[in-house]
């Protein structure tokens, strides 16, 4: 396997739609690598997470000249003030990071890729520091096996959970499934809400509605919670207002309001995508929380989940109770810090 290097945006741009292609068969297929996200991450380097950085995205090709594996790396200096090679996507606002590859050729894209890396990669690269590695990909123990064969140092540390919930059967059967507690709960929020004299009503954007309009909206709640101000830079907001509009062009936007009257009172940030709805960034107006807005979206969101066959409900990461009170199980992701001899 042939390895070489994407160092500009124009060629990783070039790159859209074989990216994506492989995307659908590599053993991590998430939103967090679609090309768009990771495009979208770069122009504006997580938003402001990052205040420099160079691509050095690792792509594998085989004997026929086609494509078999993405590594979207860049350069930078980590937390720890080191010149390291860190997943495009890292760290706050990507949750699934991961090698882009097919299950039956990472051992061998992982090996080609650190001979690559070590041959002519950046000369002054100290570590790999990955990070949001999903708990069951073969990307951990691979990496750390290719690491011991070189004497290499690696480190492996458990991050968040990242509650799921899995459904199977109906809506009825989900609501049968959580505690007697919870599920009282849900339903008499759900049902207080119904009978709000002011008209309470669940939105959902559809492909021909304005995704830049609901962007906006979406960011308004956003910035009325003051945990999210500080969150909410200029680069930030930017990142998110081509995020949306990204996911919504590219069929997997799921962007939910309630209203309450003519006026927002929550909204979710979620992404549509395989057989699994993942539950991005949330905004509540705080002038409605008496009618508990984000319990009650989520209720909605869930059943909209059962009743079109998405198999999971991905809260990602992040232990707040509410997750589990609706019936989240823990999934963790990891990073992995391999430091060359």
């Amino acid at each position: 396997m042939q390895i070489t290097f994407i160092r500009n945006a124009a060629e990783l741009d070039a790159l859209a739609e074989d990216w994506n292609h492989l995307l659908a068969r590599a053993v991590t297929d998430v939103p967090f690598l679609r090309h768009e996200f990771q495009s979208t991450w770069w122009s504006t380097l997580g938003g402001g997470e990052w205040e420099n950085g160079e691509l050095w995205i690792g792509v594998g090709h085989d004997e026929r000249g086609e494509l078999t594996g993405l590594a979207p790396l860049f350069l930078t200096q980590t937390r720890e003030e080191r010149k390291g090679l860190m997943f495009v996507g890292s760290i706050e606002i990507a949750d699934y990071l991961d090698f882009i590859v097919p299950f039956e050729i990472v051992d061998p894209f992982v090996e080609a890729l650190l001979v690559a890396l070590e041959e002519k990669g950046p000369p002054e690269w100290e570590v790999l520091d990955l990070y949001n590695i999903p708990q069951e990909s073969p990307s951990l123990q691979v990496l750390k096996d290719a690491a011991s064969r070189r004497s290499w140092v690696v480190t492996q540390e458990r991050l968040q959970p990242c509650p799921v919930i899995t459904f199977d059967g109906t809506w009825e059967d989900y609501l049968t499934s959580l505690d007697k507690k919870q599920r009282q709960e849900l339903k008499r929020k759900m049902r207080r809400v119904e009978r709000d004299p002011s008209g309470v009503v669940w939105k959902l954007v559809s492909p021909e509605d304005d995704a830049a309009a609901a962007a906006k909206d979406f960011l308004e709640l956003m910035a009325t919670d003051l945990r999210k101000v500080e969150f909410l830079t200029p680069k930030m907001r930017v990142q998110f207002q081509h995020l949306i509009q990204a996911a919504h062009a590219n069929g997997w936007l799921h962007l939910s309001f309630l209203d309450v009257g003519s006026r927002r009172a929550a909204g979710y940030l979620s992404f549509d995508y395989g057989d699994r709805l993942w539950v991005y960034n949330s905004g509540v107006n705080a002038a409605y929380l008496s009618l508990s807005p984000g319990w009650v979206l989520l209720g909605h969101m869930i059943r909209w989940a059962v009743e079109n066959g998405r198999r999971e409900f991905d809260f990602l990461r992040g232990d707040e109770k509410y997750k589990y009170q609706l019936g989240g199980q823990e999934r963790y992701i990891y990073r992995l810090r391999i430091s060359r001899g």
